[in-house]
């Protein structure tokens, strides 16, 4: 069993064989960082997986926040979703580009706000291409749905509970952002951000996670954690630079039956763009300092 997978990942395979059938819901949810060149609504056009509807990142999102993409109320969200023809009690397949990038930050917002059948499909919608799989480039007219919101308030941290936790270090923090941003090595890619990591975070890339785009075993993801410093026994807050690649992180954490974690919405964007939070550069002390 040394190769388990998560139980909340599923395969193209797997997909490919639910097309069509009722209650069972496609959702595209790729994004894309500026550098990268790509623009997921535009690529969601030219071909999609066949009934996959669009969920745009930046439009299901709080909008009345200077923060990008920050989590919506919970009637906004069950508004937006039932117009994609989307109920809380639908099994949910959440997809994106090169496979475990913006789709496990969907995947957590949907299991946010009441859904429990939530899904992430390894490999993305780039390896579905690969494999010669079914697109379609139609775009669905779903009959609207009601989806019913149990918002799980724990599951998003605030900038002020963020605060706390840095000054008490009552819980453990993991930094999804690549190594050098981490470091403060690297330029953060939003003008006029400070550089490094919230003390005594631990820096977990959001890349390491997965090969190939597809996620980790479950082994390598425990090993992962080992590695940083992240003790699993204790709680977890997630972070990266603006609150998506961090719930690549929380996916990890339930994969591996962590329960208590929580996501701070706000990330570096907030964090780093203030002047008046504490911020170091360097790498993280690892093991049990």
């Amino acid at each position: 069993m040394s190769n388990e997978k998560s139980r909340f990942v599923v395969s193209a395979d797997w997909v490919e064989k639910q097309l069509g059938a009722p209650e069972f819901r496609i959702v595209d949810a790729s994004w894309y960082l500026p550098a990268q060149n790509r623009n997921g609504a535009a690529e969601y056009a030219e071909g999609h997986i066949p009934g996959a509807v669009f969920f745009d990142q930046d439009v299901i999102a709080d909008h009345s926040s200077s923060l990008p993409h920050m989590v919506p109320a919970p009637d906004v969200f069950a508004a937006e979703v039932g117009k994609l023809g989307i109920s809380d009690t639908d099994t949910i397949v959440v997809y994106d580009g090169p496979g475990i990038f913006t789709a496990p930050r969907v995947w957590w917002l949907f299991r946010t706000m009441g859904a429990k059948n939530v899904f992430v499909m390894d490999g993305g919608i780039d390896g579905w291409k690969k494999e010669g799989r079914p697109l379609e480039t139609d775009l669905p007219e779903p009959a609207p749905a009601t989806f019913h919101t149990n918002f799980n308030p724990y599951a998003v941290t605030s900038f002020e509970e963020m605060r706390g936790i840095v000054s008490t270090g009552s819980k453990q923090i993991a930094d999804a952002r690549g190594a050098g941003r981490f470091t403060g090595e690297e330029a953060e890619p939003r003008a006029g951000m400070r550089s490094g990591h919230m003390p005594g975070a631990r820096s977990m890339p959001s890349g390491t996670f997965s090969e190939g785009g597809k996620f980790k075993d479950l082994a390598s993801l425990r090993r992962h954690f080992e590695a940083s410093g992240i003790d699993l026994s204790k709680p977890v807050v997630t972070s990266c630079g603006s609150g998506i690649t961090a719930a690549i992180i929380t996916l990890a954490l339930h994969s591996l039956g962590h329960e208590n974690n929580t996501l701070y919405d706000g990330s570096w964007t907030e964090w780093g763009g203030r002047e008046d939070t504490p911020v170091v550069t360097g790498p993280a002390a690892t093991g049990k300092d």
